[in-house]
């Protein structure tokens, strides 16, 4: 049996594979050289490696995406590495105004492969500017794809993948998935099972592991990072509450394919959808919206949308666990609603 791997080890064998596989490539990013190897680890050994793919740069966002785009308009692939995803707001130019409308505004398609990865989210005590989860702001522009890693989604097909599509896109990395295990194929834990289903890259669809199995009384949806959080409340509801539930996580957040989420969804009593981002404007209000819309006259019920607090992240840890979503927040709303 292989050995488990981390999920920053998994995405550090994906980043090596990729660099082995295409001398066109570019790592970019700030201290992602070695011996530092970046923030949080998932760069080392690679300069040392491909000392001439893996460079660092100054600390500019705005520079080190304009350079990416450069590098991809003339013929190259880049994936650049931010060292918090807060700081893609500085970058936000390069990437909506300049990346996204090249694929389109030279009157034909222009292929542009750069992905800008961003570790997001909090429960690691950082504070304010350095725990947000800005998906939102990225939702909707065309050309320009929305990725979020999981532990039940292999890194290494979603990066080659995005590349391919001659779309940018932005890859969010969960930075509490990091130190945290894949799940082995077709296997969530001791409970229940996964599969992935529908059109690249992939739902991945976590289910109780009997066959035959009755519809679930819930159904949940949840970008990756909050994908252990929803299991943990799975577990509860199920073995404190017998309440069953079904758990969606798409690896693409948009343009995100619903359609495998339709037929659980139109049968379960319950839908929530969960994330970490702030209330308003956000993806999980958008899947409930597409979902009510698809579903009109077959749900039992409203479209729940669970979210972060309207607030900044708090550092202090206690704080922080108020303002965020947490396994219990998605278990007690689903057993309250379930009465």
């Amino acid at each position: 049996m292989a050995a488990r791997q981390r999920v920053a080890d998994h995405l550090n064998t994906a980043l090596l594979a990729a660099l082995a596989a295409d001398d066109r490539l570019y790592v970019l990013g700030q201290d992602i050289t070695d011996p530092y190897g970046g923030a949080f680890k998932v760069t080392r050994g690679l300069s040392s490696r491909f000392p001439r793919q893996v460079i660092g740069t100054p600390i500019s966002e705005a520079g080190l995406v304009g350079l990416a785009n450069g590098l991809a308009l003339a013929g190259n692939r880049v994936i650049v590495e931010l060292m918090f995803a807060d700081f893609v707001t500085l970058a936000f130019d390069q990437i909506v105004n300049f990346a996204a409308k090249s694929v389109s505004m030279y009157g034909r398609r222009v292929p542009l492969p750069v992905v800008v990865r961003c570790p997001t989210g909090g429960r690691r005590g950082y504070g304010p500017t350095h725990s947000q989860s800005l998906q939102k702001h990225f939702l909707g522009v065309p050309d320009l794809d929305v990725y979020e890693i999981s532990p039940f989604h292999d890194c290494g097909d979603l990066l080659a993948g995005a590349l391919t599509t001659g779309v940018p896109a932005l890859l969010f990395e969960d930075k509490v998935l990091y130190t945290g295990f894949r799940r082995p194929p077709g296997t969530a834990d001791d409970l229940f099972r996964y599969d992935l289903v529908g059109s690249w890259p992939g739902t991945a669809v976590v289910r109780i592991d009997e066959p035959g199995t009755a519809p679930p009384d819930c159904v949940l949806i949840t970008p990756g990072g909050v994908a252990e959080r929803a299991l943990t409340a799975m577990r509860e509801l199920l073995l404190h509450h017998e309440i069953s539930a079904e758990l969606y996580v798409p690896a693409r957040l948009d343009p995100m394919d619903i359609e495998p989420i339709l037929p659980a969804a139109a049968r379960a009593g319950q839908v929530v959808v969960v994330e970490d981002g702030t209330p308003g404007g956000g993806w999980a209000a958008d899947v409930a919206h597409r979902l009510h819309t698809a579903l009109w006259g077959q749900l039992r019920g409203p479209v729940r949308v669970l979210c972060a607090a309207e607030s900044v992240v708090p550092g202090a840890a206690h704080l922080e666990r108020e303002v965020l979503v947490q396994a219990g927040s998605i278990s007690s709303t689903i057993a309250r609603e379930h009465r």
